[in-house]
């Protein structure tokens, strides 16, 4: 059974113990799910209401985004577990001759490349639920204008973890290609992402004091 289906506690004291996993790939997709469920409460109490008439139709889309968000980082959060013990098992590979050697490196490439998967993922949809933010902090219902500040707080956090994830996959990984091309694209969507989360979190501040 995976995490999503027990309760809080026992992950917390997974989390918490001297284990492989849950680590930080899983702990950032969890984050993540919790900022998305954030966004899909400040649409909920927008959708329906007769004062957001005008703005419903994108509130709807940014509610279907945020809740297929936390789906999959519910869904990541497991899988980022899954994907590390493919890397444990591949450093624990015989390496007593030339041929177990190179099957080794080989497994622990695979592996790296495996377990790089879903943080970058986790990144991606991070990105994704950052800049439908834009938007909901103008839009949304403002009796829950903190709640949007919440949710930029802890998608940011999350991708800046699932970042960390992925670089510390990167440093092992041999394809050059590879890893030039998602240095590029994971330092580009975090600053776009940071940025905007930023800017949120600044309005939702001044909708507070004002």
């Amino acid at each position: 059974m995976g995490y999503r289906e027990g309760s809080i506690e026992r992950y917390l004291a997974d989390a918490a113990a001297e284990k492989d996993a849950p680590g930080g790939g899983s702990v950032s997709a969890l984050a993540g799910a919790l900022g998305a469920a954030m966004s899909c409460m400040v649409c909920n109490f927008t959708v329906g209401r007769e004062k957001f008439k005008e703005v419903e139709g994108r509130v709807k889309e940014i509610l279907t985004a945020a809740e297929e968000g936390v789906r999959k980082l519910a869904e990541l959060m497991d899988r980022d577990v899954e994907e590390y013990k493919k890397v444990t098992a591949a450093y624990k590979m015989p390496r007593g001759t030339e041929e177990e050697k190179a099957k080794r490196r080989a497994a622990i490439q695979e592996a790296l490349k495996s377990a790089m998967s879903a943080p970058l993922q986790t990144l991606r949809l991070c990105h994704k639920l950052i800049l439908d933010l834009k938007d909901l902090v103008e839009m949304g219902n403002p009796n829950l204008i903190s709640d949007v500040g919440v949710a930029a707080i802890l998608l940011a956090a999350a991708l800046d973890g699932a970042k960390l994830n992925v670089e510390i996959n990167l440093k092992f990984i041999k394809d050059a290609d590879l890893v030039e091309r998602t240095k590029k694209e994971i330092e580009e969507k975090a600053f776009e992402a940071k940025t905007i989360a930023s800017e949120v979190v600044g309005k939702v501040r001044e909708k507070i004091s004002g």
